[in-house]
């Protein structure tokens, strides 16, 4: 994550902060796909992984750099700290049930394996849960339409994998260790 404050290009009066969550998406196109076990990941996943992380943090770097405005104390405003924490939170979440995951099944290995331990406790898809909690908090950090406008659609479209993903894991299951379980 990279976090920088400076005057925009065009009034030195304004000052800005540019959030930019640089770790998650590198972390998530060019490092995960390398650790998984079991299946190899398709290149072409990799390939449209990388154009969109692409497009997405030209658009909202793009917007942050010379669009947002902020005042001179944003880094102390109640928006700014809480997604900040959010967004951290998040990441923390996202990277810890990644790294379970990847730990579930031994080199070669195609059988699906159920999650157990750190969010996966609780929660059916903890990775999927911690990746919209990390884009909020950047949505409420830099209070902008384009966050929100990535973290509704992030929502959108891994709310309903968390879903379909916790209906498969309660119907392959012959006892029932998930009920009580959210399915985000």
């Amino acid at each position: 994550m990279v976090l920088s404050v400076s005057g925009f290009p065009h009034s030195s009066s304004h000052p800005s902060i540019r959030f930019v969550p640089a770790s998650l998406p590198q972390e998530r196109t060019f490092i995960y796909p390398f650790f998984t076990r079991g299946r190899p990941f398709p290149l072409q996943l990799l390939f449209f992984g990388t154009l969109f992380c692409i497009y997405n943090g030209f658009l909202q770097g793009y917007y942050l750099i010379y669009c947002a405005e902020y005042p001179t104390d944003w880094c102390t405003d109640i928006r700014f700290t809480s997604g900040l924490l959010l967004f951290l939170l998040g990441m923390g979440i996202n990277i810890h049930s990644d790294l379970l995951l990847r730990q579930l099944r031994k080199p070669g290995e195609v059988t699906y394996k159920i999650p157990q331990g750190g969010l996966f406790t609780y929660v059916s898809g903890a990775n999927y849960f911690g990746e919209i909690v990390e884009w909020f908090g950047f949505a409420i950090a830099t209070w902008s339409l384009p966050a929100f406008t990535f973290a509704f659609f992030t929502l959108c479209c891994i709310g309903p994998r968390a879903y379909h993903h916790h209906r498969s894991k309660v119907s392959s299951q012959s006892h029932d260790t998930t009920r009580g379980h959210l399915w985000a």
